[in-house]
């Protein structure tokens, strides 16, 4: 440690001394960041490059690159950066409301979405994620992740110069705008990969490409696969007879961040997007970042490291940004990711496997277990709660959680793939598989919310469904997620199949176009849509107006039932010293479920339901009907 305090005052002052002739910072906000910032980002650069020769010059042109990028922020993001520092848990206010489209598929454009902003607000939202909008080559762009160019948009959707008035619009209208970084990978067309395909050495090591197969055997010996249907291991041979490494599909070619340069390219990609008005980015396929010959390459302590460093040129460059992680791995490691250095929120895939898990089960044991275990988080940092997103669902719970409960994950999860897909008896869902593995028995799931549901089956249980499931993400604590067109329970496109590129990827069973007559019924409480719609809207209304739903602090409630889901929200004291709280109660079972008196042994006896307004007393105890839910405001004793 002694040690590196010499060698961050050298480096302190090795890039004063660049920043001064290059004629940046003097004076100004970015002086005072560095002041603030540059030891930690010293630390965790020098941490990743610090044995190499160049790795002082590598982070002086890092630092003059993130001064330069400061100096072009707009005169407005730089007020935004301002106003968010001085309220850095803006993200955790009870009020935020998160949507997820794609920009094709739900309003054809950018301009699309520019004429959808009213009903945006109409619907509560403070956070818009569009799925990728990036260059990207058709065919085989992976639905936007296999970016060409992260300065160009894919011309079919508008241009930056549209997306940066799209994200202008939006911050008027109180909406966040979240797009994806896709950071472990190019297409293979990118320039990049362009370049090192045609043998340029610079470029070449800007992916992990061998001319051979051995270095690409010795890693396969410990690296999962990922996609085995799109290719067998991890890497894929280029036309001149090198090996490159493509984790997930063979046009997607991982870079490599064990190269400063690489660090410093996405570095100025990620910067040049948060000046065109992006708030959050959601960083894409973090686990799988960094690669070290003997292991599995995934969930590497350097992998954090590099995010956390990543971060750290934010707050010299581009303070009011945050990280959003995607790791679906197991739960342990989701919860390494999210940190106020780090990635300040973050998916929460637990949650949302096991809410599909409670409904075909019934049982709520491994989501009650899950929230009193791995809920809480560190402060200043927020989950994004979801019922279902853009990708598969997939069971990510521990196999050791799950024998605490005497479940056998491997059969649990075979009968989970199989109920969903509809190949159990009674089973109400409709979805479709997702890469079926017949060496390992693996299998995820793709559907809409409403077809998982059994829209297609009961319209009325898959009403209840929906909105259970929803009442869930919505009062556990976090930001919550609507995947756009799940509002009004759209159904699976078994069309999918007959566009271009999609015959092979049944993830866009769930991606369909809007569904105009649906949101057209919106407003009709007697129609499905109508009905998820109210219940929806009457849950926004009701957080945004509830304290104790801000923020992410849950605590655990016991109902000694498998099939009623309860916990709390603790609210702030009051002049007594103990405030309110809510107690959320669902209830999993198609049958209606009583809780005795003695389960509310420790509350006063008057409590409010605050969606249905209705008044309780709990001494003569609680009965759920089928599949409802009650957020009840309560006092402890």
């Amino acid at each position: 440690m002694q040690d590196f305090v010499g060698v961050d005052e050298t480096a302190r002052q090795h890039v004063v001394d660049a920043l001064a002739g290059a004629h940046l910072g003097a004076g100004t906000d970015f002086e005072r960041r560095f002041q603030r910032h540059f030891p930690d980002l010293c630390r965790l650069f020098h941490s990743l490059y610090g044995s190499r020769a160049d790795w002082l010059e590598q982070l002086t042109a890092l630092v003059v690159q993130s001064a330069r990028s400061w100096q072009e922020r707009p005169a407005e993001l730089k007020t935004l950066d301002a106003e968010r520092e001085a309220n850095s848990g803006w993200f955790l206010d009870n009020t935020m409301l998160g949507g997820v489209c794609y920009v094709d598929r739900y309003a054809e454009s950018l301009e699309g979405v520019r004429s959808r902003i009213p009903y945006f607000k109409e619907l509560g939202l403070t956070y818009l994620h569009l799925m990728p909008l990036f260059l990207a080559p058709e065919p085989h762009s992976d639905g936007g992740y296999a970016v060409s160019s992260y300065r160009e948009v894919n011309p079919k959707l508008g241009s930056m110069e549209q997306l940066r008035g799209l994200a202008a619009e939006l911050k008027a209208n109180g909406i966040s705008l979240v797009v994806d970084f896709i950071f472990n990978h190019t297409s293979d067309e990118h320039g990049w990969a362009r370049r090192a395909a045609e043998g340029d050495p610079e470029y070449s090591d800007y992916y992990w490409i061998f001319p051979d197969r051995t270095m690409p055997d010795a890693f396969e010996q410990n690296v999962r696969e990922i996609f085995p249907e799109n290719h067998p291991g991890s890497f894929i041979q280029m036309e001149d007879g090198r090996w490159v490494w493509a984790t997930f599909h063979t046009y997607q070619w991982d870079l490599n961040y064990s190269n400063p340069d690489v660090f410093r390219a996405m570095a100025g990609e990620m910067l040049f997007l948060a000046n065109q008005g992006v708030d959050i980015l959601r960083m894409d396929a973090v686990a799988f970042i960094w690669k070290q010959l003997g292991t599995p390459c995934e969930n590497l302590p350097e992998a954090h490291t590099l995010l956390q460093a990543f971060n750290a040129v934010c707050r010299l460059a581009a303070p009011s940004l945050l990280f959003k992680s995607e790791a679906i791995v197991h739960p342990d490691e989701v919860a390494l990711y999210i940190d106020p250095a780090e990635c300040q929120i973050s998916y929460n895939p637990l949650q949302m496997a096991l809410i599909w898990d409670s409904l075909a089960t019934r049982d709520v044991s491994l989501l009650a277990q899950a929230l009193e275990r791995r809920h809480n988080i560190p402060g200043g940092t927020s989950w994004v709660n979801y019922v279902r997103s853009h990708d598969d669902i997939g069971w990510t719970f521990a196999d050791e959680d799950a024998a605490e409960l005497g479940i056998n994950g491997f059969d649990h999860r075979r009968f989970l793939n199989s109920f969903y897909v509809n190949r159990f008896p009674g089973s109400f869902a409709r979805g479709v598989p997702f890469q079926d593995n017949p060496k390992t028995g693996d299998c995820r799931i793709s559907g809409t919310t409403a077809s998982l549901c059994g829209m297609e089956v009961d319209p009325a249980e898959a009403v209840e469904r929906i909105l259970l499931a929803h009442s869930v993400a919505f009062s556990t604590g976090g930001i919550p997620l609507l995947y756009l067109g799940d509002e009004v329970g759209q159904v699976n496109d078994y069309g999918y199949d007959r566009e271009e590129g999609h015959e092979t990827d049944s993830r866009w069973v769930h991606r369909p176009h809007f569904p105009e007559e649906q949101y057209e019924r919106r407003l009709d409480p007697s129609t499905p849509e109508g009905a998820v719609y109210a219940g929806l809207k009457r849950m926004i209304q009701v957080r945004g107006t509830t304290s104790e739903l801000a923020g992410t602090r849950l605590v655990g409630f016991a109902t000694n039932n498998r099939s009623v889901l309860a916990y709390q929200r603790p609210g702030q004291p009051g002049t007594s010293g103990k405030g309110s709280e809510i107690l959320a109660l669902a209830n999993f079972s198609d049958q209606p479920q009583a809780l005795g008196a003695g389960t509310f042994a420790g509350y006063s006896a008057a409590a409010v339901d605050l969606l249905s307004e209705a008044e309780l007393q709990l001494t003569g105890g609680v009965t759920l009907l089928p599949r409802q839910y009650v957020w009840l405001r309560v006092t402890p004793v």
